[in-house]
């Protein structure tokens, strides 16, 4: 439980950087607030079901990533939503939970040579039906945060480095082609971080809004609520993507700090528990999943926190139990109370 304190204050911070900018949300996110912490403790409570029967989650949560594909929400081009009226369900971000899971059970399955590789060859197509499903939506946020997921999870996992070695091999030669299956704003995405100069008032524009904004936060920050870079609409997105320079530009430098701090502490207390497991012989499942979680969280977080203080591109990630939403805010949690 060590790891839920440092969830739950960043989940404070995200909730009052909310009702800073957006008050007109502030009911919705509180809802997902108090949803979060009951889903918790409650699939807590029942966490050995959950875990043995992941195959079985993690289909009906790919079933579900499929309808999504057909007739989900549009969104600025994407579906990635299927709107039960009352929530938006977003089918990645439970998909992603049962993903670590999944992998973990079947990379660690006893046999020789041979059988480890089709542990892997299975593994690798589950992981290449998922991503492409969520490539197509198109998220390639998600996507990249699937891919960082398995790569480091096959990187800890008893499969024998030869194999790794030359997939990675063939993931290097086909990587330049990704290129031309990427969309034209996923392009300009690259080239503007590439070159912000490029288009200022295009592509490039909510970069450097969020570069503002995070600057003008100054130390202590210009207080709950006085942030004009983003309660003003300069700065786009300023709830969900892009929080993290709303949080700096309302509780400055200081605030930042904090929450980095705390996701520090969490990521300490996750990576203790994987160490945990690691010294022990027939736990290699356990440690995989812990790898994964960990991969999660940390990639998720380098990844927003980058592109909003620019030097990473723009690509769609939330910050873990920071961000406002539904989705990603209830799996961060379930993720955490399934912790074996």
């Amino acid at each position: 439980m060590s790891f839920f304190l440092p969830a739950f204050l960043l989940s404070i911070f995200g909730f009052f950087t909310v009702f800073g900018i957006r008050q007109d949300l502030i009911f919705i996110q509180g809802f997902y607030f108090f949803l979060g912490f009951f889903s918790f403790f409650f699939i807590k409570k029942y966490a050995s079901f959950f875990r043995k029967n992941s195959s079985f989650f993690f289909w009906i949560m790919f079933f579900l990533l499929i309808i999504t594909f057909f007739v989900g929400l549009e969104t600025r081009g994407s579906r990635r939503w299927l709107n039960f009226y009352f929530f938006n369900f977003q089918a990645s971000e439970f998909l992603k939970v049962f993903f670590i899971f999944f992998l973990a059970e079947i990379l660690t399955k006893d046999g020789y040579y041979i059988d480890k590789l089709k542990n892997f060859l299975k593994a690798f197509l589950i992981f290449l039906m998922t991503v492409f499903l969520i490539f197509k939506q198109p998220d390639l946020g998600n996507a990249i945060i699937f891919s960082l997921i398995f790569l480091t999870i096959i990187l800890n996992s008893p499969i024998p480095k030869k194999i790794i070695l030359n997939f990675f091999l063939f993931g290097i030669l086909f990587l330049p082609s990704l290129w031309f299956f990427l969309k034209d704003y996923q392009k300009q995405r690259i080239t503007s971080f590439l070159n912000p100069n490029i288009d200022y008032q295009g592509t490039a524009y909510n970069m450097i809004q969020s570069i503002i904004s995070v600057g003008s936060g100054g130390f202590l920050g210009r207080g709950l609520g006085f942030g004009t870079q983003s309660k003003l609409k300069f700065l786009p997105e300023n709830h969900t993507d892009f929080i993290f320079a709303s949080l700096v530009e309302q509780f400055g430098f200081f605030g930042g700090m904090i929450i980095l701090f705390l996701y520090s502490l969490l990521l300490y207390f996750l990576i203790k528990r994987a160490l945990y497991f690691l010294e022990k012989k027939d736990e290699m499942k356990n440690f995989l999943i812990l790898t994964g979680i960990i991969a999660d969280l940390f990639f998720q977080i380098i990844i927003n926190v980058g592109m909003n203080i620019g030097i990473m591109p723009i690509t769609g990630i939330a910050l873990p139990f920071v961000s406002y939403g539904g989705s990603a805010f209830l799996s961060s949690f379930i993720i955490l109370a399934l912790i074996p």
